[in-house]
């Protein structure tokens, strides 16, 4: 991080302690194949003495993971202490579908979604006519399914297909005023964007909990490219941070580890409690940011407690059964 950055987080440190260690969230994607399978379960393993407050697991384009989201979710929420939140996207899906998938999760126990819009799968696709356009509109279908709980995604540096700041600012309020009680940022690497954005979105009435998302990097090449596409900005010190590192896979461990725990404290010194890490199926780092930033594992409370009743459904009356 570059000169300017460090002195401030000095001053920071100095001047403001942090007082207590931070609520937590991970998020996951669906094995592709048995290796990555085992390394998805030895990073739930890994991670769960952390107790976070939730995690969750990603959904791909179009729905192309659907089954393998679902059953990465089920076994969470079976086999584990975690609570898992399912993704659930709208593009190429119809209101039945939506439902009925929804339908499954509430029977596994699974009581949180966090719900986007979501992209076509590469090749395109279409919406069935009874689909859902936006965000929006799927939050507030969810609501009349069942009474989960559902976070929606916000852009500190505004969505790249948005019309301005303010309109996707606005976009963000009709996700909440649908039924959301919380959003969760696209990752970013300068603090002040994130402050900023918080700080506007107070200013225009949103008082939900908004949680920074946080990704160390480990490939740049890969989240230059990725950035790009969700407007994410890539500082110069960054850039010169992993420059000739290609072939040095310990040293880029190193800077992410550094680089993202600079930022977490940073925002834990302005007052942010709540952090989501996108641990790209990856225990190592989060461990060693998590620790540095106060979280250290705990024992495991006993699974009696993650029992909960069945409610029942909510469902739509325009829906057929």
């Amino acid at each position: 991080m570059h000169e300017r950055q460090l002195r401030r987080l000095d001053a920071h440190g100095s001047t403001r302690a942090v007082e207590a260690p931070p609520r937590v969230s991970f998020e996951f994607f669906p094995p592709k194949n048995p290796q990555m399978e085992n390394q998805l379960w030895d990073t739930v393993k890994a991670l769960e003495p952390l107790l976070p407050q939730y995690v969750s697991v990603t959904y791909g384009a179009g729905g192309s993971t659907r089954d393998a989201t679902f059953e990465t979710v089920r076994r969470i929420a079976a086999k584990t202490h975690l609570r898992p939140a399912a993704h659930l996207t709208c593009v190429g899906h119809g209101r039945k579908d939506i439902a009925q998938l929804l339908e499954r999760y509430w029977e596994a126990g699974v009581r949180h979604i966090v719900a986007l819009r979501g992209d076509h799968p590469a090749g395109g696709g279409s919406t069935p006519p009874d689909g859902l356009a936006y965000a929006a509109d799927l939050v507030a279908f969810i609501k009349t399914v069942a009474d989960f709980e559902v976070s929606v995604a916000a852009y500190p540096e505004t969505h790249p297909q948005a019309q301005s700041a303010e309109a996707d600012l606005d976009n963000l309020k009709r996700k909440l005023d649908a039924g959301a009680t919380r959003a969760i940022t696209q990752y970013f690497f300068d603090p002040t964007s994130f402050l900023r954005f918080h700080e506007r979105a107070r200013r225009a009435g949103i008082s939900v909990p908004i949680v920074p998302g946080i990704l160390p990097v480990t490939n740049f090449a890969q989240v230059v490219r990725f950035s790009a596409m969700c407007g994410t900005a890539i500082p110069d010190w960054l850039t010169e941070l992993f420059e000739g590192l290609d072939d040095e896979q310990d040293t880029r461990k190193l800077i992410a580890a550094m680089v993202a725990t600079e930022q977490c404290r940073a925002l834990q010194a302005e007052g942010i409690t709540d952090f989501h890490f996108y641990t790209l199926n990856r225990a190592d780092l989060i461990l060693g940011i998590c620790r540095r930033m106060g979280l250290k594992p705990a024992p495991l409370p006993d699974r009696d407690g993650f029992a909960e009743a069945p409610a029942p459904m909510q469902r739509d009356p325009e829906m057929p059964d």
